[in-house]
């Protein structure tokens, strides 16, 4: 991640925006009602309760953000080990985008955890017969090895002058001396922090399955199965590239530049062979496990397993092998599109729709407070990363501005 490119800050753009004001009043919006659950607890704020102890936050916050986050090392695994060089214009946006997602994973956790200020104790309390215990170290382990990637670009940022003002500027000269001797540091180590965030990734996200193994009577069959895990590992890695486009293509928009379509409709032509895999898993395991025959009832689970293998695999495998979706901005924004929220439905339908506790007296729906919080941090990310590409080297220098 350290490898030279010709990044640059964005400065050719105003952070305050009427789309940028919208998404921070929606963030503050969101805190508030965060501020509300620490204060009265999940009873009061939530639609949680005994029988259904997990909700929105675990499956969009956590399962969604983490999936949905695999760019970072899938991206690394394609320039750092398989060494396709060209694909570098985009390989500091995906660690930047895989960064905050898994930043903003485990501020999410912190709503839904009862007592929360004992996030800590898996640190130290270590119990290696519980996947949830794998699924937290590897997450925290990997969350520290990105920002460890993400350090030479900071350190980057410094070399070129960047000063702090006012009262600050005493720590100029030593934040200097810091970001260059850690940057010395960390490119020494780097071949050894993408290995390991690769590993770290592979295990967490496949885990992220396991976790539902444990309750094969409670889920709908049409999702519960023995290779839920590499079910979930398959479509992370489907999902990277598509979440890579889709980030890509948005800030390129956002920030009037030129999309790097000599980058993203290559990286595009990987994608189906990817969701291809992902797609023969599902089929093999619905006729060996004969659960196919729940699809002829049409019910809500059936349309929404329908709707996440149609409409977020097998439809965006056809359009981006065709070589005209590939090459056209709007085709390749609306199949990365599709497979982005068919694994978001994905995490959604194992994690709320197929489950069903016994002796149910009532369905679950998130509250007010649960879809505010949500919301809320879903744009204070996406200002985070404003904020970040226009003060940092993570974009490639553009060939050419966009006209308004």
């Amino acid at each position: 991640m350290s490898d030279a490119v010709s990044a640059a800050p964005v400065a050719s753009v105003r952070y305050f925006t009427p789309g940028t004001i919208v998404l921070a009043a929606l963030a503050l919006t969101g805190l508030g009602f965060g501020a509300w659950r620490f204060a009265v607890g999940l009873a009061a704020t939530t639609n949680l309760d005994d029988q259904y102890p997990w909700g929105l936050w675990i499956a969009m916050d956590v399962a969604t953000g983490v999936a949905l986050a695999a760019g970072g090392f899938t991206s690394a695994a394609l320039v750092h080990v398989f060494h396709r060089e060209r694909y570098h214009p985009v390989a500091r946006a995906a660690l930047l985008t895989a960064l905050l997602g898994y930043t903003f994973v485990a501020i999410g956790l912190l709503f839904d955890l009862g007592r929360f200020y004992n996030v800590w104790h898996p640190l130290i309390m270590w119990q290696g017969n519980s996947v949830l215990f794998e699924v937290g170290i590897c997450v925290m382990s990997y969350l520290t090895v990105l920002y460890l990637e993400f350090f030479p670009v900071v350190s980057e940022r410094m070399r070129s002058g960047a000063s702090l003002h006012c009262v600050l500027r005493l720590l100029n000269l030593p934040l200097r001396l810091v970001a260059k001797l850690s940057d010395v540091v960390v490119s020494r180590i780097m071949w050894l922090l993408v290995l390991s965030g690769i590993v770290l990734s592979c295990m967490h996200q496949s885990s992220l399955g396991s976790l539902m193994l444990i309750a094969p009577t409670k889920m709908h069959p049409l999702w519960y199965t023995p290779i839920l895990p590499l079910l979930f590992l398959l479509s992370a890695i489907s999902v990277g590239f598509p979440m890579v486009i889709f980030e890509s293509l948005l800030a390129s928009r956002s920030f009037r530049r030129e999309p790097e379509m000599q980058v993203l409709s290559p990286l595009a032509r990987i994608v189906p062979v990817l969701l291809g895999f992902y797609l023969l898993a599902k089929v093999v395991d619905l006729a060996v496990r004969e659960a196919w025959v729940y699809i002829p009832a049409f019910d809500t689970p059936a349309v929404l397993f329908l709707a996440e293998v149609v409409g977020g695999v097998a439809l965006p495998m056809l359009l981006l092998s065709l070589p005209a979706v590939r090459l056209s901005r709007l085709g390749l924004l609306a199949s990365a599109s599709l497979v982005v929220l068919g694994v978001a439905l994905n995490r959604v339908n194992v994690f709320l729709v197929a489950y069903t506790p016994p002796y149910a007296s009532k369905s679950y729906f998130p509250a007010i407070a649960e879809l505010a919080v949500t919301i809320g941090l879903v744009s204070l990310l996406v200002l985070a990363y404003r904020f970040v590409v226009m003060n940092f080297p993570v974009l490639d220098a553009p060939h050419a501005e966009v006209s308004r």
